[in-house]
């Protein structure tokens, strides 16, 4: 029995079933270190739709732009929850798998079923208040981000006005913890280790089980003290939004922002700033020196996207798509990065227009975009803003060929990213960190905790991020 699809050729019902297929292994060298000849191999050989080992697990790989479409964009055709995995409720899928502790939380990016459209609402209010530029707490995370920033660059210069340094490690990476111990309203540094276990999560290394024990666990604390005593922050409004939350829940939630506003705003951030000092974007330099940060970040999205692989979904019924047929069931991945260099979509990417499509699919599409993805832009155009405005000369200290790249099953980004710099001599505006930019709206702060958007130069003394990057000033000299 054959069907005819979309592009005139056809796929029979009747053939080979995924976990009887001959499969290649997806995380290989050759992936971390050139991804887009692994995505070219693989649609050479199955089309758009390629069947992959993915650590031990048959799956279904999605690299053209068409089907990631219609993936993304039909949720009632291609569900999300592991409930609709058929290898998993049939005990096929290993207990020791490294990606089931990240894919277990079942939190808004993953989750699927009934109570999906309830959390969703709860997330997109309890995110307005960060997201809308109108709003006094918008304002005041953007002055925030802008001291952080500073902090951080002035790290960095206590090394002297020009040197090396690492700005991956220094800058890029450290910056959004700052962030997401704001929104999250984490006491003092206590948000440090969380941040570092979240990376060991996501990275889905032999560490990543424990790693998410103890960072669930810390966020459950820090749920109990919001439900206790709600503060102006994120895990606050959200509860306020989504009262039935159970405490566990509420942590499942906090660990999805944790990440999306780390691990993916540091990548952004350290990929922005490659494509702009290395020329690779065309426009890019152009683009920043108008001012117009947000249009070199759009470029970078679509060429070196930092979420290179969304969470599954799953065939709801026996479905064609591309040159395969997808049982009922089987895990679909997305590739953001492979249908990115579709050339259905690539083809019609012009390098040298001034401003680029907004049709990439970094941040997903359809009804289930990722809902902190203005938040997380913002993060990372005032981050980027602020290093171009305050350094007056960067430079790769490395051919951009061989910087080092470190890649995981979801994201992928640089491991450090080495630069030669040099400060202006007459440095932007700074702003005090200690400063409230707004005085006279009051505000409601959990009165048994430090204030988190308030920073105490004793606990970052204390904190073992400040530790480690204090260490690093003038590495490389």
């Amino acid at each position: 029995m054959e069907s005819q699809v979309d592009d005139g050729g056809s796929v029979d019902l009747d053939g080979a079933r995924l976990e009887t297929m001959s499969l290649e292994p997806l995380l290989t060298r050759d992936y971390e270190t050139r991804p887009s000849l692994v995505y070219e191999r693989l649609r050479q050989r199955h089309g758009p739709v390629a069947p992959v080992d993915l650590l031990g697990v048959p799956a279904w790989l999605v690299l053209g732009y068409r089907e990631s479409l219609e993936v993304l964009q039909d949720d009632a055709a291609w569900p999300k929850g592991l409930e609709n995995w058929r290898a998993r409720s049939e005990g096929r899928v290993p207990t020791d798998w490294p990606l089931g502790p990240s894919l277990e939380v079942n939190h808004v990016l993953i989750q699927g079923g009934p109570g999906y459209p309830a959390l969703r609402t709860a997330w997109d209010a309890a995110l307005k208040p960060f997201q809308d530029p109108r709003h006094p707490q918008a304002k005041r995370l953007k002055t925030a981000v802008t001291a952080y920033a500073d902090e951080l660059i002035g790290l960095v210069g206590q090394a002297g006005g020009t040197g090396l340094a690492d700005l991956s490690a220094q800058f890029a990476r450290p910056l959004p913890l700052m962030v997401a111990s704001r929104l999250l309203g984490f006491p003092g540094s206590q948000g440090d280790d969380a941040l570092m276990d979240m990376w060991r999560v996501l990275d889905a290394g032999p560490d990543a089980e424990p790693a998410l024990d103890r960072l669930l666990a810390a966020l459950a604390e820090l749920a109990a003290v919001k439900l206790k005593t709600p503060g102006e922050d994120f895990p606050s409004y959200l509860l306020a939004a989504h009262p039935d939350l159970s405490l566990d829940e509420l942590a499942r939630e906090l660990f999805m922002l944790l990440g999306m506003t780390s691990d993916h705003v540091g990548i952004l951030i350290s990929n922005t700033v490659v494509e702009v000092i290395s020329g690779e974007g065309g426009g890019a330099r152009a683009s920043l020196s108008a001012g117009m940060v947000r249009e070199s970040m759009n470029r970078v999205v679509m060429r070196k996207p930092p979420l290179v692989n969304f969470v599954p979904r799953f065939a709801a019924e026996d479905t064609p798509l591309g040159n395969q047929v997808i049982r009922a069931g089987d895990p679909v991945w997305v590739s953001s990065a492979a249908a990115h260099a579709d050339p259905l979509f690539a083809g019609h990417v012009e390098p040298g227009t001034t401003v680029s499509t907004r049709a990439h699919l970094a941040w997903g599409a359809g009804r289930r975009q990722c809902p902190a993805r203005e938040l997380a832009s913002t993060v990372a155009a005032v981050g980027v803003g602020r290093l171009f405005e305050r350094f007056s000369h960067l430079e790769l200290a490395l051919p951009v060929d061989q910087l080092p790249w470190r890649s995981s099953p979801f994201m992928r980004g640089l491991r450090s990213l080495p630069v030669r710099y040099e400060l202006a001599a007459t440095p932007g505006t700074q702003v005090s960190p200690v400063a409230d930019p707004e005085p006279s709206e009051p505000t409601a702060v959990d009165p048994t905790l430090p204030d988190p958007t308030l920073v105490d130069p004793a606990i970052r003394q204390r904190s073992s991020l400040w530790r480690y990057l204090t260490g690093l000033i003038g590495v490389g000299r």
